[in-house]
This record gives structure tokens, C-alpha cells and sequence, in this order.
């Protein structure tokens, strides 16, 4: 029970640490794409803005790289947003795998304190004999209750990890269009410009 306990606690942290840190609107804040075109139409982003941006949130550190590589031509600045993303999206799933490990673990777990009981149960019977049904069926019950408490860790966790994933994944897809979008923005941009 003590590493079902803990399994539980374990879970329960990542769950609500995870709540806070997947605030889609904290990692791609409304309008930030909108005030950085702004910015960089006004040519009011310097270094000390890029700077702000990078650091204030997951996408203004995808932004910031493309920008800081803007004059490099399309492809660089693309390869640079790709890499400042996978940095965003690793930072996104942490501690995933372990909230995953608890959900795999827990029915283990129970299942082997089943198990366990149960051999203590048959110890039982060879030494005072099937006489004591009483003793028998609370060695029985006591068995099960640890499986029954790791599939009530396990179920939990494995429901949350796939919701934590599947919100990941929303917003990773969401963040993919918002740099398209500066991307495609500045290159017609510079294409207009050559063009003319």
C-alpha cells in the first residue's frame, strides 16, 4: 500500500502543477501575434522588446527566434522557429512520462500486494488449517483491497494524461499557425518589397 500511496500522491502533483502550466492562454497570450506585427511595422522591436518577448511566454519564444533570424531568408528563419519549438513542446510535456509511469504502475502494484496476501493467506491455511473461515476471508479482503486501490490510482492518471496529451497537442497545433502566420507575413512582406 505505502508505493500506492505514494503513486497517488505522485500523480495528484503532476495533475495539478499540469492545470497551471498547460494555461493556453498563458503559453500563446491573445493578440501577441497582433502587437509584435505592430511592433516590427513601427520598427519599434529592438533587442530589449525581443528580449521581453522571448521571455514572457512558450510563444513569444517561438516568435522571438524566427525574428531574431528574420534577415536570414525564409528557410533559417523557419529552422529556427522549428528548433525553438521542439525546446517549447518538450518543456510542455514534462513530467507527462511520469504521470504515465504511475498510470502503468499502480494496478502492477495493487495486483502484487494481491498477490502477496494471497500467499500469506495459503501460508495461513497450511499452518492453522481451512477452520478459521473468518480469518481466511479477511486475509482475502485485505488482499483485494490493494488491487481495487491500484486501479483507483491508475484509472485517474491514465484519464488525465491522456486529457494533459490531447491539450498539448491543441496547442502545439496552435502555436504552429501562429508563427505560419508571421512567417507568411513577413515573407510576402519582403517578397512585395523585392517585387517592387
Amino acid at each position: 500500500m505505502p508505493p500506492i500511496i505514494l503513486c497517488s500522491i505522485i500523480a495528484l502533483s503532476i495533475c495539478i502543477e499540469r492545470y497551471f502550466a498547460l494555461n493556453p492562454r498563458r503559453i500563446a497570450p491573445p493578440h501577441l501575434l497582433a502587437t509584435v506585427w505592430r511592433q516590427l511595422q513601427n520598427g519599434e522591436l529592438d533587442g530589449m522588446r525581443l528580449k521581453q518577448l522571448r521571455q514572457g511566454s512558450p510563444l513569444g519564444t517561438i516568435l522571438a527566434a524566427g525574428l531574431a533570424n528574420r534577415s536570414q531568408g525564409r528557410d533559417v528563419m523557419k529552422e529556427s522557429i522549428q528548433e525553438a519549438a521542439s525546446h517549447v513542446v518538450h518543456d510542455l510535456e514534462k513530467f507527462l512520462n511520469a504521470l504515465g509511469t504511475v498510470a502503468a504502475v499502480s494496478p502492477l502494484l495493487g495486483l502484487l500486494g494481491t498477490v502477496l496476501g494471497m500467499i500469506r493467506v495459503f501460508t495461513e491455511i497450511t499452518v492453522q488449517g481451512t477452520g478459521n473461515a473468518n480469518a481466511l476471508a479477511g486475509g482475502i479482503s485485505e488482499a483485494l483491497i490493494t488491487t481495487a486501490t491500484g486501479l483507483a490510482v491508475a484509472i485517474p492518471a491514465l484519464v488525465m494524461h491522456r486529457f494533459y496529451t490531447a491539450r498539448i497537442d491543441t496547442i502545439v497545433v496552435g502555436l504552429e499557425q501562429e508563427t505560419i502566420k508571421l512567417v507568411d507575413a513577413l515573407h510576402s512582406k519582403n517578397q512585395t518589397e523585392y517585387d517592387a
